[in-house]
């Protein structure tokens, strides 16, 4: 899998997602590819304890995709070997009526990773520009001045958002979060056969809902937003990266291998050295334990 450049991922100019392979062939096998997957994902977590040991910076892990594109396996399996306490999984669904009560992005903020910590957004802040872009009766939950029908959103609306969304990744990366962002990128046929599955597998049938067939309905409008809202928020701080999804092994592993090669830049995180009193001791300290003297 070494053959793969995470640089053919990354968004640096505008592009068309429907000339954007969804499968990308790696000629190996799905145990070879959950090897592959295990070895850069243990690499990970040791960087991972030592973000948490230094303190200084947060990472913010964003996911994207169409409903199958494989975002909660991929959390499972991707972090599987986090220390727990170094990380936590928001999933963003309907705001709470506490969250409407704040402006759209009020919500993220709140979730934003501790220092030392990472943070996966299942579903993110983009939401605000997709699901109510192609729901535009959904802003009306909003509140917000001046807009009491679909008809008063002004042209410039969406942009605007962009802009905010800019600014808000602008911000926290000046203040230390590390900002990934990845779309997972489904065919539509490859959706069809996974909400297939969710109804032949009994023990899946949970996952299905009537209204997944409702929104399938609407993927081009979804895929045009998604392709605008990717080539305009994809910034040099905060970048996109556009990830075939199609298999799910391959998906899994190209974002643990961006994760690391990213991480791996950081050479000033590392971990904090001991104050000179335990290190004048250590000695000391160990022949006491040694001997059982405490």
């Amino acid at each position: 899998m070494e053959h793969l450049s995470t640089s053919d991922f990354i968004v640096t100019t505008p592009v068309k997602l429907d000339e954007f392979p969804t499968m990308r062939d790696t000629g190996k096998s799905k145990k070879e590819k959950k090897k592959a997957l295990k070895e850069v994902g243990k690499k990970l977590a040791g960087l991972q304890n030592t973000l948490y040991a230094h303190g200084r910076y947060g990472v913010l892990v964003c996911l994207q995709g169409m409903d199958t594109s494989g975002k909660d396996s991929l959390i499972r399996e991707v972090f599987s070997k986090f220390n727990p306490r170094g990380i936590v999984v928001h999933s963003f669904k309907s705001p709470s009526k506490k969250e409407l009560q704040h402006d759209y992005l009020w919500r993220h903020y709140v979730a934003l990773p501790e220092k030392g910590k990472y943070a996966i957004f299942n579903r993110s802040h983009y939401e605000n520009v997709l699901v109510t872009r192609v729901h535009p009766e959904y802003l009306l939950f909003e509140n917000i001045p001046g807009i009491e029908k679909v008809e008063d959103i002004p042209a410039d609306f969406w942009d605007r958002r962009f802009n905010q969304i800019g600014n808000f990744e602008d911000h926290i990366t000046q203040n230390g979060v590390i900002v990934f962002k990845f779309f997972l990128h489904l065919s539509k046929e490859e959706q069809r056969l996974r909400l297939l599955r969710r109804l032949e597998k009994k023990e899946k049938n949970w996952k299905f809902a009537p209204g997944d067939l409702a929104e399938r309905q609407l993927w081009e409008k979804y895929q045009n937003y998604y392709e605008d809202a990717i080539n305009k928020t994809s910034f040099p701080y905060a970048p996109w990266h556009i990830i075939p999804a199609d298999d799910k092994p391959t998906a899994r592993y190209l974002v643990a291998k961006i994760i690391y090669e990213k991480m791996v830049q950081y050479t000033n995180i590392t971990e904090p050295l001991p104050d000179a009193d335990l290190l004048k001791n250590i000695d000391l300290y160990k022949e006491k334990l040694s001997k059982k003297e405490i």
